[in-house]
């Protein structure tokens, strides 16, 4: 692998810094599969629908989700196929860990 520029290499350490973050990851997760409505991913993170929807911001500026206006709803998705395999292959990573 070539070496990557430092602004390059400052953003994916700025990325993993976000996902660092049980929460944040929580919230990616939750959309992972399906767009979710930010009262839904609240459900289903356990978090509160204000800190959802700061954490969605950071995660949309880093470009890891996207949202979708419907009505009066904000839908959230992973942002791309990247974040989703990136996701997934961690995912059985630590499967494997503990298998």
């Amino acid at each position: 692998m070539t070496p990557l520029p430092d602004a390059q290499i400052l953003r994916i350490a700025e990325t993993y810094k976000l996902l660092g973050d049980p929460t944040r990851l929580r919230i990616l997760m939750a959309c992972l599969n399906r767009p979710v409505a930010v009262g839904d991913i609240a459900r289903l993170t356990g978090a509160s629908p204000s800190l959802v929807s700061h954490n969605l911001r950071l995660l949309r500026a880093a470009r890891l989700v996207r949202g979708e206006r419907r009505t009066r709803q904000v839908f959230y998705e992973t942002a791309d196929a990247h974040i989703r395999h990136m996701l997934a292959d961690i995912i059985d990573h630590t499967a494997e860990e503990q298998g």
